[in-house]
């Protein structure tokens, strides 16, 4: 019997399986991968050998949902009859009512967002539980999330928040990158010279929020000399209300979240 079916073969999907595979989670034999396009059947028979890469739900003991909104109510449909214990969701602005009612009843539904560092083993997932879910599954569903980064629990009414804010933050990091290379070629800097850099920059002061547990406001201000280099920066870039920027950023990514979910909603990308 398969321990564990993934209904959609996207990126987040993919990402899932591999972060299994590599924490020793489950084995190839034990997941299996629904998918309808050929093409991305064909790649994760490729990246994974020995996963089961199929067109339709097969039986397994659990699933995971990974398909795009407007798809969540036909996959789910699939699903109903299929003996399955759990499922769990990382279907954007979809709610676990909507899921529960398209499903079976009494199905236990685990509703979270992981973001695209999954493939990287390096997410940030938040998870909701549903009316029917118990301690044990919440923290079967940590395991699974476990092995692609970090997890944490969330009322399901701030899982739109979570993902304005981490699932598409990553988005807003690239943006940043991206504009960080193009200001070390604009003051004269190799482009190369100014990825590298960059990126360097970014890991670094990734870790010293990870390990150091100071809080942000806390290092910037340790970096920031009265009247140095980096306050002229800084007061260049609160001139333009970068901060007011992002705060409005995740707003906006929040309250689309929520509207993924309601009637009409379409895809994401």
């Amino acid at each position: 019997m398969l321990r564990l079916l993934v209904v959609g073969g996207g990126r987040m999907g993919s990402a899932l399986i591999g972060g299994l595979l590599r924490s020793g989670w489950a084995t190839p034999s034990e997941c299996a991968a629904a998918e309808v396009r050929s093409e991305l059947r064909e790649e994760i028979a490729s990246r994974f050998p020995g996963v089961l890469a199929v067109a339709a739900p097969v039986p397994a003991d659990d699933v995971v949902l990974a398909v795009k909104p407007g798809d969540a109510e036909a996959a789910c449909a699939q699903l109903r009859g299929g003996g399955y214990r759990r499922v769990v969701s990382i279907v954007a602005g979809v709610t676990i009512d909507q899921l529960e009612s398209w499903l079976w009843p009494g199905a236990r539904v685990i509703r979270t967002m992981p973001n695209t560092a999954a493939v990287v083993g390096a997410s940030a997932s938040a998870i909701a539980g549903g009316s029917s879910v118990t301690a044990e599954d919440l923290a079967w569903a940590e395991s699974v999330l476990a092995s692609i980064g970090v997890v944490v629990r969330l009322p399901e009414r701030l899982i739109d928040s979570a993902t304005g804010l981490s699932g598409s933050g990553p988005a807003y990091v690239f943006l940043v990158a991206e504009a960080l290379v193009e200001a070390g070629v604009l003051v004269g800097l190799d482009r190369e010279v100014s990825r590298v850099l960059t990126v360097q920059t970014l890991l670094g002061s990734a870790r010293l929020l990870a390990e150091t547990g100071e809080p942000a406001e806390a290092l910037r201000a340790a970096v920031t000399s009265p009247g140095g280099t980096t306050a002229a920066g800084l007061r260049a870039l609160e001139e333009r209300a970068v901060r007011a920027a992002f705060l409005a950023a995740v707003s906006a990514s929040a309250a689309r979240a929520g509207e993924l979910g309601s009637p009409g909603r379409s895809g994401i990308s």
